[in-house]
């Protein structure tokens, strides 16, 4: 399938490219069904030459070109209805009906100045030309109306409060947020390209508009993507807030499977400075090794790396509720685990070259020694629960 995406440079085309890529050269199998061939990457700054070669031999066309900043009104009509006339003419000159794809805007259906102003008459223009296009040739055309998009790549201080939200609080910038109870509704940038292939597999997924939200119909005249998230300025900055204090508490906020704050994480950090992205964690040191946190959550403990020097032995110690898990990572070393007002010692041997996990389990005063006169022994531990000074939890006895 030979596929020409226009507006290949903006923030949707490079991700829909980046994805396409990675199924042609066999990186990304989880569509096994699509098979592409030559992709044409076409753009502002491309040679006519590349739009009428792509036009004779695509297989389906995603229409991405667009104008949404120019420096006069009139610019938008020329870059969202002039663009979008050149494309179906050219494929119409060379007899070629193959699907093709709009990207229009929520801003095209809306009453009020948005829909008054010259970005949502050329949208509404260019989906009127792409509809009577399909009614002309037959072509299947697939209109979308996109909501607010974020994600990589998108170009922060210029059309995306969530990317300039995420590079200003990244970058230490300041941000300005008039009225915090403001909703967005929110489209991610991967859950789209997912969309998008669904539709190069002809399973796109078609809507209507009542005015407010966006209704999934089988049969309706625009597409979709299925899911979007509606959510305030407000929200959006103490969620990114919270992700650029994570090195400082070591906490990872909740960030549940398919949540808006999991794919917001993943969007702010694609926008961290080189200096940001490493960061010192506080290594708690003396002459039996060290002991470093690593990442604490709000509801699944904490996890750290114990380094313990050769001979040395560490714990012993019980929690009545607390338990863990140890995993040696390196060196070869010895857990020791007693059940307290029992003598009986259970001993398992670890080393890094086998890496297993051992249950330190409460009410069992536990150790771990390392077994080598040469080498640390290197265990990662995690704990079912954040260590809170005020009720530790740890009482010092002997494993034997």
């Amino acid at each position: 399938m030979n596929i020409l995406i226009t507006g290949a440079a903006g923030f949707v085309g490079k991700n829909l490219t980046a994805a396409l890529q990675c199924l042609k050269d066999g990186r990304d199998k989880t569509r096994p069904g699509l098979q592409i061939g030559e992709l044409y990457l076409y753009d502002i700054d491309s040679p006519a030459e590349l739009l009428e070669e792509a036009c004779q031999k695509a297989d389906f066309v995603f229409n991405l070109a667009g104008v949404n900043r120019p420096q006069t009104q009139e610019e938008f009509m020329q870059g969202n209805f002039g663009f979008a006339s050149t494309l179906l003419n050219t494929l119409k000159k060379y007899g070629n009906a193959c699907p093709v794809m709009l990207s229009s805007s929520i801003q095209a259906t809306l009453v009020g100045r948005y829909a008054q102003g010259e970005y949502g008459k050329s949208k509404k223009a260019g989906e009127e030309l792409f509809f009577a296009y399909a009614a002309e040739t037959g072509a299947k055309v697939l209109v979308y109306r996109f909501p607010n998009l974020f994600g990589k790549w998108c170009r922060p201080n210029y059309n995306s409060a969530v990317a300039t939200f995420c590079n200003n609080i990244a970058c230490d910038l300041p941000i300005t947020v008039n009225d915090p109870s403001v909703e967005l509704e929110l489209l991610y940038i991967d859950d789209l390209v997912d969309e998008m292939l669904d539709a190069l597999e002809g399973k796109e997924h078609h809507c209507e508009f009542d005015g407010v939200n966006t209704v999934l119909q089988p049969e309706g005249r625009y597409c979709a993507a299925p899911v979007s998230h509606k959510v305030t300025l407000g929200a959006i900055v103490e969620l990114l807030h919270s992700f650029k204090a994570q090195p400082d508490t070591l906490l990872m906020p909740e960030i549940p499977a398919g949540s808006f704050a999991k794919k917001l994480y993943s969007t702010y950090l694609s926008y961290l400075p080189k200096d940001k992205a490493i960061f010192d964690l506080k290594m708690n040191k003396d002459d039996r090794g060290s002991f470093t946190e690593l990442l604490k959550t709000a509801s699944c403990g904490q996890i750290s790396v114990n380094i313990s020097k050769p001979g040395i032995t560490k714990g012993q110690h019980w929690h009545h509720t607390k338990w863990e898990f140890f995993i040696v990572v390196s060196g070869k070393g010895l857990i020791q685990m007693r059940k307290v007002g029992t003598d009986e010692v259970l001993n398992y041997e670890v080393s890094g070259d086998r890496i297993q996990a051992i249950h330190m389990l409460p009410g069992y005063t536990h150790n771990i020694i390392n077994l080598s006169d040469t080498e640390d022994l290197v265990t990662v531990m995690w704990a079912n629960e954040c260590f809170d000074p005020k009720k530790p939890d740890t009482f010092f006895e002997v494993v034997e």
